[in-house]
């Protein structure tokens, strides 16, 4: 079944939210943390709420209420979110309380937003929609869980629009504990660089990706999601890309596109390098996680970007490593993967 994308907004470590162009200003960062840039949230936040809320919330908030007024829909059927880390700044709140506080007298706000279901939760709230709401917490398969909720409800005549997303955020606590297990890059580099420095480690990443979407074609969407796929720990990641494609009837000729979810992690590339040098060795193909970090959910901005490549028809400068010259993409295979166990296979069409 096809998923229509009837609008989808973005809030990312780059300027992708909002009437901007489209990625036609990288920003460049000299340090091994993406962290995300943050709109005015003035417009989709009322201040008062906006004051008790922690940053995930309120970027999970605004990309999705920007991605409704994009497409019109003012109500969806569902709302449906995939996070693995959920709110990590309001559980350090939480747990740091309870020890400074030895267990007494604890504000109950960062308790009840520490949840990993809040996101969706308060964009319930703030729409006043009683329809079916569900967060996936399902590690770096959370946001394709998601999507594979959506499709479901979908096949079942269940709802006609959903609203899906995916958020992760990075802080200094659970920065310093993923960086003492070396999960990070260490020295001077900017994240243009990522791929050039054969060393291990990734940068870190945040952000936060919402998608309206239709099973029915409304004849302006801006992308069709035409299927996709996880696989954990696959004994051969070519003949599982090969037989995703076979499945649809589709060959490597007829991919305009790869994105491909290197994240510069020498150990953890090993496959996915493979896979460039050998199987995408004749496509196009562009990198993401230099741009918007390594993440959980980092898929979800990789889908972002194909449906953003396949409107336009074309990749911004920024993405073109190996220089695409192709100006009409209609079909991107999004081939990324998270610690070489996680991964994830998308098939973007123009519509």
């Amino acid at each position: 079944m096809k998923l229509y994308i009837k609008s989808t907004a973005c809030i990312s470590a780059q300027k992708t939210f909002g009437d901007v162009p489209f990625l036609t200003d990288a920003h460049t960062y000299t340090k091994p943390r993406l962290d995300a840039i943050e709109p005015d949230y003035k417009p989709y936040l009322d201040p008062k709420l906006s004051r008790r809320m922690s940053r995930v919330i309120k970027m999970g908030v605004a990309a999705a209420k920007e991605a409704l007024n994009q497409s019109g829909v003012t109500m969806p059927d569902a709302i449906i979110t995939g996070t693995a880390y959920g709110c990590v700044e309001d559980t350090t709140v939480f747990l740091t309380r309870i020890i400074e506080q030895e267990e007494e007298m604890l504000p109950p706000t960062a308790f009840i937003q520490s949840t990993h279901n809040t996101v969706a939760a308060q964009i319930a709230l703030m729409l006043q929609c009683h329809a079916y709401n569900n967060t996936f917490v399902h590690k770096s398969f959370s946001f394709e869980s998601a999507l594979m909720d959506a499709a479901m409800l979908f096949a079942e005549q269940e709802a006609s629009t959903i609203l899906v997303g995916g958020i992760d955020e990075i802080t200094d606590t659970n920065y310093a504990i993923f960086d003492r297990f070396d999960t990070y890059k260490k020295g001077d580099f900017t994240n243009t660089e990522l791929y050039a420095t054969n060393s291990p480690g990734t940068i870190a990443g945040e952000g936060a990706a919402f998608f309206v979407l239709s099973n029915e074609s409304s004849g302006s969407d801006i992308a069709s999601i035409d299927a996709f796929q996880t696989v954990y720990k696959p004994a051969n990641i070519e003949e599982a890309v090969l037989s995703f494609l076979t499945a649809h009837d589709l060959q490597l000729d007829n991919i305009d596109l790869v994105i491909s979810g290197k994240n510069g992690d020498t150990p953890s590339d090993v496959a996915i390098d493979e896979l460039e040098k050998g199987l995408f060795k004749n496509n196009p193909l562009i990198h993401y996680k230099h741009l918007c970090g390594e993440y959980p959910t980092a898929s979800s901005f990789a889908l972002w970007l194909a449906s953003n490549i396949v409107k336009t028809g074309a990749v911004p400068a920024a993405l073109a490593e190996n220089k695409v010259t192709n100006s009409q993409i209609k079909r991107v295979l999004i081939c990324t993967h998270y610690q070489n166990k996680y991964w994830s296979l998308m098939l973007v069409s123009a519509c």
